[in-house]
């Protein structure tokens, strides 16, 4: 036996899931305003969902790894080394390939923005 706050009886609940199935189930939008949807992707927009964007790789292009970078990383991670880079990445669950892609990158170099670390790894080929 249930006993709490219900608001409404197991009846009325029943009937409302009854009632939303049809919605849930259509695969339309179920929100009444339009501008609640979420905006599909456009033509220009990176690639990043097809799996992680790492250097080396054949998506792997400044835009993509600079956005893959300025995602995960944001603006509080510089300037800063690329050990330390390296570090948050891993804290903030980078793909593995790309954590070790910044890494391998010279330890003495500090990089100031996500532009000076996404064409450093571009440039380095990895």
């Amino acid at each position: 036996m249930q006993r709490g706050s219900d608001r409404l009886s197991v009846h009325r609940d029943d009937e409302m899931k009854h009632e939303l199935q049809g919605l849930l189930r259509s695969g339309h939008p179920t929100r009444v305003e339009e501008w609640h949807d979420p905006e599909p992707s456009a033509e220009d927009d990176p690639e990043i969902w097809g799996g992680p964007v790492v250097p080396g790789s054949s998506r792997a292009t400044l835009e993509t790894v600079r956005l893959e970078l300025a995602r995960t990383l944001g603006r509080s991670s510089f300037p800063a080394g690329a050990g330390a880079l390296a570090v948050g990445l891993r804290r903030k669950n980078a793909p593995d390939a790309l954590v070790d892609a910044v890494r391998q990158l010279p330890g003495k170099a500090r990089y100031t923005n996500v532009q000076e670390l996404a064409e450093a790894l571009i440039g380095s080929g990895r």
